[in-house]
């Protein structure tokens, strides 16, 4: 009979209150980031072998021709090939550290094919990286339909139970490629479904709204957030003159540019970020009827975001931060999760609900309006085997339906519609873009396209044109009833042609003003303390000044507060502001969510009771979360037991940012390392007198200012009392029994935060 864990057991039923089980099971209890799939040996290799094969937790695009047919090709045929280095070309090599020399010392030859080869190659490595877009991270996984949508589409990927290869793309929209994942910036959500009539893409973003209404502005918001071209900076930022500039004249970025400054413009992770589709849709059903309808990725996990000075922190400590989490958690059978979800509206002539224009981007309709409708799961299950095959090449198209989906007359979304596959001409070398492997179609293809760069399928026949009869008169076309695509035949009405907006579109305040008064005291903090960050920053004072008058038409202690942080006087509205009614589902605050995929720190010391220590690491792994044992130095712990205990963090690459929340299993006595030439952090840490670990209580000091849950046994109360923490706070738990410690650990990481932990002044309420 197994043996009783109470530790365990408990963590269990917290567990079971607040998470979902994702599909394939729970994580495999080995603690990611292992950069091979088989550890190295320490002496340099000596006997030939094939390439090792992709880690488990690694999947390559579906092996399909360049026209779509499937093939029986395994991975290791697509990759790769044979245990000795050769050319290009399958010449096999002798030497590939020298160059072919007229003797040991004299001039390299010409001849040195080799040399000519590796080096042309190597100089022709990188392909022009995305205008925008360019930092992307990005994973396999399929979607399973509910089949709640085949009252409303036809789209065959949406019926009941059918599944769908995926690949999804997140990334930062303003940064180089080079740049760091936590900034304050809009997100990528990006879906690639391989569907059985075609590739659909879901290309959106992790805020439902858009700073322009017409896409001929793209260019102007795009230039204004970008780094200053005289001197390319700053990077991956918005604090800076041009972008406020901009967004002060043009007053229909202020819905998006709230959300920026909201929490949303910092997520967690990209697996607690939501996700949009911008645009309303056309959904059409088998009979031809019509359902407006806007999309929605809801992250199982919960819509989680950091506190700035976490961002901040992590931006340098780690700028890989939210890859890094992503390939984890898949690796660590942690599958993130998200639910695809659809708003519906009437398909009415004047494309409006409820007095909201349904064509303009920079407007929301409220859930408590119009419900989000379940449709199907995302699971994403694999890392890409090549970042550069897969994440880098994969092109997206909001042009790229399937029967049942269509497009409406947004015009900023029509401008997507030319500017995707414009945009692939230069980045991906020409036209047969589809044909790489991460974009092709899983559908048959027979588009009568031919040549152009990189053409990679031999097409047969002589007659890529219609009508023809030297080939049969093939390829013929497809009716409805064979799933050939019709654009929904809508009545145009007689019209000038005018470069105008509608009238609806002036209003470019109301639902900034519905969005704030939406979030929570400790929200609205949020936003008034990044205004004042990114205003700051801003060099000319009219700008800042241009910037408090839009603030004063959203809400006048918004304004006010940030006005005094400029130091600058407050103005008064031009405008009565307008009634609206709050919408509670736009606030992140307020539910209890799942904790698979979380990470929790364990601080030891080199010793210690390390049984407690393996039953807490154990029942974290079993409750579906990450532990990472942190200890003075590397290596393992009771090395000379029956089962030593790994470390995986030490006292100097630790930093708290990294962990969800921190259990302490006692107080550490600073490392050998622990004085300032040797890790800055520690500061003096061998002083006279120092009874625990400098680099110890600044990890506690910063878990606890960003609001993480902290829990501790044995004399853990002695560090906490060091840095100045309450063991009577909120969110800190001290006892000396490690198993209701834990429980308590994870049951409050289902609220995210301890929210109590950030004080708001009365006004803000």
């Amino acid at each position: 009979m197994e043996e009783s864990h109470p530790i365990r057991e408990t963590v269990d039923k917290v567990v079971d209150k607040v998470t979902d089980v994702v599909s394939g099971g729970g994580p495999s209890g080995e603690i990611p980031g292992r950069p091979g799939s088989r550890p190295p040996t320490v002496d340099e290799p000596t006997e030939p072998r094939e390439p090792l094969p992709p880690k488990p937790d690694q999947s390559g695009p579906d092996p399909f021709s360049p026209t779509g047919q499937s093939v029986d090709v395994s991975a290791a045929e697509r990759a790769q090939g044979g245990e000795r280095l050769t050319t290009a070309q399958g010449l096999r090599l002798v030497d590939t550290d020298h160059s072919l020399k007229a003797g040991p010392r004299g001039p390299v030859l010409l001849q040195d094919h080799h040399l000519r080869e590796k080096i042309m190659h190597f100089d022709h490595e990188r392909i022009p990286e995305r205008v925008v877009h360019a930092r992307g991270a990005a994973a396999h996984g399929v979607f399973r339909a509910y089949g709640t949508a085949t009252t409303v589409t036809r789209a065959a990927f949406l019926a009941k139970d059918v599944e769908t290869p995926v690949f999804v793309r997140f990334s930062t929209v303003l940064g180089s490629r080079g740049s760091a994942d936590t900034v304050r910036d809009t997100r990528g959500f990006a879906t690639k479904f391989y569907t059985g009539e075609g590739v659909f893409d879901l290309v959106g973003n992790n805020i439902p709204v858009f700073f322009i209404q017409d896409a001929i502005k793209f260019p102007d918001v795009i230039h204004a957030g970008k780094p200053h071209p005289d001197r390319e900076i700053p990077q991956a930022q918005s604090a800076h003159d041009t972008f406020w500039d901009f967004v002060s004249l043009h007053t229909e970025a202020t819905h998006h540019t709230l959300w920026n400054m909201s929490d949303r413009g910092i997520p967690r992770s990209f697996r607690t970020m939501e996700g949009f589709g911008v645009h309303t849709f056309r959904l059409v059903d088998a009979e031809g009827a019509t359902t407006l309808a806007k999309f929605h990725w809801k992250p199982k996990a919960g819509v989680h975001s950091l506190v700035w000075e976490e961002a901040q922190i992590i931006s340098g400590v780690d700028p890989d931060f939210h890859r890094r989490d992503l390939a984890d958690a898949i690796e660590a059978g942690a599958h993130p999760q998200w639910e695809l979800g659809i708003q519906l509206f009437p398909d009415t002539p004047e494309q409006t609900f409820e007095g909201i224009d349904l064509l303009d981007p920079t407007k929301i309709v409220p859930e408590e309006l119009s419900p989000v409708q379940p449709v199907g799961v995302l699971t994403l299950n694999a890392n890409p085997v090549n970042f550069f095959a897969e994440t880098e090449q994969v092109a997206f198209h909001v042009g790229h339906l399937v029967p049942g989906i269509d497009v409406t007359d947004d015009p900023l979304l029509a401008g997507r519609l030319f500017s995707y596959l414009d945009t692939q001409i230069t980045r991906l070398g020409g036209p047969n873009f589809g044909q790489i492997p991460i974009n092709r179609t899983h559908a048959p293809v027979n588009d009568m396209l031919r040549d152009g760069f990189h053409q990679d399928a031999v097409h047969s026949g002589v007659a890529p044109y219609k009508p023809n009869s030297l080939d049969g008169g093939c390829p013929f076309f497809a009716g409805q009833q064979e799933g050939g695509y019709r654009e929904t035949p809508v009545q145009v009405p007689a019209a000038r042609k005018v470069r105008e907006a509608p009238a609806s579109y002036a209003d470019h305040f109301s639902q900034p003003r519905l969005f704030w008064l939406s979030l929570t005291p400790v929200e609205r903090e949020h936003v008034i303390a990044a205004y004042t960050f990114e205003l700051g920053k801003v060099y000319e004072q009219a700008i800042k000044e241009r910037n408090l008058r839009v603030l004063a038409e959203i809400d006048p202690y918004l304004c006010e507060q940030v006005a005094q942080g400029l130091g600058l006087p407050v103005p008064k509205p031009v405008n009565s502001l307008p009634s609206v009614e709050p919408s509670p589902a736009l606030s992140q605050l307020g539910h209890t969510w799942p904790t698979t995929g979380r990470i929790i720190g364990v601080v030891v010391d080199g010793g210690g009771d390390l049984d407690t220590v393996r039953a807490v690491r154990q029942a974290v792994l079993d409750g579906g979360m990450v532990p990472l044992i942190i200890a003075p130095a590397g290596g393992v712990l009771g090395a000379d037991g029956d089962d030593p205990v790994t470390v995986q963090r030490t006292f100097a690459t630790a930093r708290s940012v990294e962990f969800d929340a921190l259990l302490l299993a006692g107080t550490p006595a600073p490392g050998k390392d622990a004085y300032g030439a040797r890790d800055a952090k520690a500061g003096n840490g061998t002083a006279a007198g120092a009874r625990t670990d400098p680099r110890v209580l600044l990890m506690l000091g910063e878990a606890f200012r960003h609001a993480k849950p902290i829990g501790g046994w044995a004399d853990a109360a002695q560090a906490l009392t060091a840095v100045g923490i309450d063991t009577d706070a909120p969110g800190v738990i001290v006892q000396d029994d490690a198993e209701a410690v834990l429980g308590e650990v994870v049951r409050l990481l289902g609220q995210h935060r301890v929210w109590e932990r950030f004080p708001t002044t009365a006004a803000v309420v």
